[in-house]
């Protein structure tokens, strides 16, 4: 088995290529950290989204049941006026 010597030239290319894995990863966990930060900012406005909806629906509930309840005294109003 033959036994390769490495080069001053070799040793600068294999540090050269490490310095640049290491500033590429140091870029990434920078994008990672920002992608959770805006992770996080989405499932706020989610969560504050669904509680609106939720607001909105039971808003929505609440009226339709007073219109419901309004119809029905105009029906019985109407029924009382047609029969006098």
């Amino acid at each position: 088995m033959a036994v390769e010597r490495w080069t001053d030239a070799m040793l600068d290319s294999l540090a050269s290529s490490v310095s640049e894995m290491r500033d590429s990863i140091g870029e990434m966990r920078d994008s990672i950290d920002g992608m959770k930060i805006t992770t996080q900012a989405l499932l706020q406005i989610a969560a504050q989204n669904q509680r609106d909806m939720e607001l909105f629906k039971q808003r929505q509930t609440e009226s339709d049941q007073r219109f419901n309840v309004l119809l029905e005294e105009v029906r019985y109003l109407i029924r009382r006026t047609d029969g006098e």
